[in-house]
């Protein structure tokens, strides 16, 4: 990139839109970008596995590198498996791997990279491995760079939207929610695009599409990182800061960030049955009809960002009302909230799937009605988390920590893949009992938990 004169440089640093800084808005749409390529193949990934994939191959029609050997361990550990349980149990390890390499990418930027370095570079592994799904022989491989590059991506992006605000600016919770519209928003429209794209015309033009998603976020970012903070790391290289031990303070609230990352396991776990069990309900036993019109099941995946982006800016305006009023919810009050309405959500279908037969359909709008509900949960949980991540880890170890706290995704997400095991084991309304009582169960733990929490990671976070 060209340089930039300093005087230019701070003008557009300091540059506000709607009253935050336009680097929020950069990492918005570089996220945005990078989510129409993760939930694209994402809404493709189990019912390619499914219909299409692992048949092939079991039949001999084609090769997949590392296939069999992956299916025979699984086997080892599970049991035999039928193609939904190893469609669900492969799902499960990739997602969960996803979540589990940022705690490297978080370190690496932290000690060797930077955070805009990692940045180009995981969306750059992540763009090649996309295009890499497009080839069925290197579908394995396909993820396999999907899973470094978002190690990369992923805690780096997030860190510096925190980056741009002071310590104990009230801004800071709401630029998340912005930013996490942003990622909704990539959620929304990647089913639309990659999903229709896939099933109507070819799975390989729906993980090409999610490929040119990628490259655009690069393009973008690029572009926009004049706006953007510095690394912490070049910050700390400017003023020749050596790595001070931590104090007892800072270990208390990363101990404080460990125990919620765990119990947000079971949230996460529950979650993220939306991309598995309930992608198959969807397309099973849903009926998508409308107006004689049918849409494509995959469709099923943009309810759930067209829920965030439409109802965030509901809550940011009750948050402001109740943070003048002095009753906004601390952090972790607004977490046990969320676990507790994900939970919840699920009631609807326990009552709706009670003696349904295997072949049954049920309207789209009683999914729309569950994804309204677990969506508020996930506003009060997910954005508020990464904020709160921002707001008590050292400066210096931020981006690792942010790696640290999606651990609770990579748990979460395996989990997700175990628990969707037994999706046709067993009686859909148990099912959805079952998991919704894990859900409930966590946000129960968290608030019987909150009082030492807040103690570890601050009164008023």
């Amino acid at each position: 990139m060209a340089a930039v004169p300093a005087a230019v440089e701070t003008v557009e640093k300091h540059r506000t839109i709607l009253g935050h800084p336009a680097g929020l808005f950069v990492l918005f749409f570089t996220e945005m970008w990078e989510r129409v390529s993760y939930y694209g193949m994402r809404a493709l990934l189990v019912l390619y596995m499914t219909d299409y994939l692992i048949n092939r191959v079991h039949s001999g029609e084609t090769h997949v590198y590392g296939f069999m050997g992956l299916e025979r361990g699984l086997e080892a550990v599970f049991g035999p498996l039928a193609v939904q349980p190893l469609s669900s149990q492969i799902y499960g390890l990739y997602t969960a791997f996803v979540y589990f390499t940022p705690f490297f990418g978080g370190m690496l930027a932290d000690r060797v990279l930077g955070q805009r370095k990692s940045v180009v570079i995981g969306g750059a592994l992540m763009a090649i491995g996309q295009f890499l799904l497009a080839a069925e022989s290197l579908f394995l491989a396909g993820l396999f760079f999907l899973i470094l590059g978002n190690g990369c991506f992923k805690p780096n992006l997030a860190t510096q939207v925190g980056s741009l605000y002071p310590q104990g600016d009230p801004r800071r919770d709401r630029a998340f929610s912005i930013y996490y519209m942003g990622v909704n928003l990539g959620a929304f429209l990647a089913p639309l695009i990659c999903g229709t794209l896939g099933q109507l015309y070819g799975w390989r033009y729906g993980f090409e599409a999610a490929g040119v998603g990628m490259v655009c976020g690069i393009i973008f970012y690029l572009w926009g990182q004049r706006f953007l903070a510095k690394d912490e790391l070049t910050r700390a290289r400017e003023a020749n800061m050596e790595r001070a031990p931590l104090t007892g303070k800072e270990w208390k609230a990363i101990w404080g960030l460990v125990v919620l990352m765990l119990l947000n396991v079971i949230f996460w776990a529950v979650y993220e049955q939306q991309g598995n069990t309930m992608q198959l309900f969807a397309d099973r036993n849903t009926d998508w009809h409308i107006f004689g019109w049918e849409m494509p099941s995959t469709w099923f995946q943009a309810v759930n960002p067209f829920f965030i982006f439409t109802l965030t800016p509901l809550l940011n305006m009750f948050w402001s009302f109740q943070a003048r009023r002095g009753t906004e919810p601390a952090s972790v009050t607004k977490m046990a909230m969320g676990c507790t309405m994900l939970g919840i959500s699920f009631l609807p279908l326990i009552l709706v799937t009670a003696g349904m037969r295997p072949d049954q359909r049920i309207s789209f709008l009683w999914l729309v009605g569950c994804t309204s509900l677990y969506t508020v949960g996930e506003i009060y949980l997910s954005p508020i988390g990464m904020s709160l991540v921002t707001k008590v880890a050292p400066a210096r170890l931020v981006s690792m920590l942010m790696g640290m706290w999606y651990f609770s995704n990579f748990f979460g997400n395996y989990l997700t893949g175990y628990l969707g095991t037994f999706y046709s084991k067993m009686p859909k309304e148990h099912f959805f009992a079952m998991i919704a009582a894990l859900a409930v169960a966590a946000g129960i733990a968290i608030f019987a938990l909150q009082k030492p929490l807040k103690d570890a990671v601050g009164h008023n976070t």
